[in-house]
């Protein structure tokens, strides 16, 4: 029983998963996240690097691709609720057999994979227009850090989905979170230039983790701290979804329960 019950779960995801795609195709807000944004700043970058480019070309690419990812997780993997909110559709969804949790989980991980694109993207125009040889110093141990990374953004937007539904009052916060944490998550600069007040706010960032982790694999360096970085990804990652099952308990119940959440 438990195993049928998982396969519909797995297929409600994939459906899920295959509407964000196609809708996602058509709405020019998030692909300027995913595809041109992070070539503005891949390209700003550069230029304020100038001759030093070529010594951080692979440092820039992974950097302006984490800002495709994060500015995705914020809008779309945050709004993955509050988007049913603004079309009408929020109660049906709620009325479902299907938890919730297995809706947005397909959406979210839609939307991580196709931010993906701002990482190829700068690859393509850093080594293509602007002539620079790029390589991977570790490319396994990347590859392996890119699944964290996916794993750590899908669960961080199962979080932040039903916490911006239930507190309208974060939610106005959000365009205010998209560039400090392009600072904190040390995207295109190493936190330590940063005041040393802030470095445990970084520590206890998921994308700053991510960051490192294919920082390091791509431009080489320690593996210790790419397996380090793992661990706390992971960390995070299980309790994003403790907490976030207990928030997506309160949607349901003032959805089902109050019937106010459509009214905020």
């Amino acid at each position: 029983m438990k195993l049928d019950l998982l396969k519909k779960y797995v297929r409600v995801a994939a459906l899920s998963f295959e509407i964000t795609v196609k809708s996602t195709l058509v709405d020019g807000f998030i692909l300027f996240g995913i595809l041109f944004q992070p070539l503005i700043i891949a390209m700003l970058a550069l230029w304020m690097l100038q001759d030093r480019g070529g010594e951080y070309a692979i440092f820039v690419v992974v950097g302006s691709g984490m800002t495709g990812l994060w500015s995705t997780l914020l809008f779309a993997c945050g709004n993955s609720i509050t988007l049913e909110r603004w079309i009408g559709t929020l109660e049906m969804i709620i009325g479902v057999p299907t938890p919730l949790q297995v809706i947005v989980f397909g959406r979210n991980l839609a939307n991580v994979l196709q931010s993906l694109l701002s990482m190829v993207g700068s690859y393509a125009l850093i080594s293509i227009f602007f002539g620079y040889h790029l390589t991977i110093a570790q490319p396994l141990l990347f590859l392996v850090s890119l699944i964290f990374t996916v794993i750590s953004f899908v669960c961080f937007g199962l979080l932040l989905a039903p916490l911006f539904v239930l507190n309208p009052d974060v939610q106005r916060w959000q365009n205010g979170l998209e560039f400090p944490i392009y600072i904190l998550g040390g995207f295109l600069f190493p936190i330590a230039l940063l005041p040393g007040w802030t470095t445990p706010l970084s520590y206890l960032l998921a994308p700053y983790w991510a960051a490192r982790a294919l920082h390091v694999a791509s431009s080489g360096g320690d593996i210790n701290e790419v397996f380090l970085s793992w661990g706390v990804m992971l960390a995070f990652s299980a309790i994003y979804i403790l907490v976030s099952g207990r928030m997506f308990r309160l949607v349901i119940h003032r959805a089902r329960v109050d019937a106010t959440l459509g009214m905020q």
